[in-house]
């Protein structure tokens, strides 16, 4: 009987040095695809949809309006596409990826004014 209790605490610390040794292994994979994600998220298309407030050759200013009205500056990207003429107050929608701490315009889309707000 005696022999028995030797085995309990024996096997019990096999697995503790088991478990310790696989929890690094684990923690590492853990990690890694939360670095893949970030890394995913900064290559993501974004958008925002407002009215033009400025427009030059670098940059484009769009202003959200309504209860909370936001303004954002876009660097406008070398190969960036666009549908239509962009003028001050179109109804642009543009989309974007952020770059270096910068929104970076990939495309801008140029929503058609309503018929209503041509007849004013």
């Amino acid at each position: 009987m005696k022999q028995g209790r030797k085995y309990l605490p024996l096997c019990a610390a096999l697995l503790m040095l088991g478990a310790g040794a696989a929890l690094p292994a684990h923690a590492a994979r853990a990690k890694a695809p939360v670095a893949a994600a970030t890394a995913k998220a900064k290559q993501t298309t974004r958008q925002f949809t407002g009215y033009v407030t400025a427009n030059d050759k670098t940059s484009l200013t769009v202003e959200k309006r309504g209860k909370q009205p936001k303004t954002m500056v876009f660097s406008k990207h070398a190969e960036m596409k666009n549908t239509g003429e962009i003028e001050k107050d179109a109804r642009v929608t543009v989309y974007y990826r952020e770059e270096g701490g910068h929104a970076v315009a990939v495309r801008v889309v140029v929503k058609p004014q309503s018929s209503a707000a041509n007849e004013r």
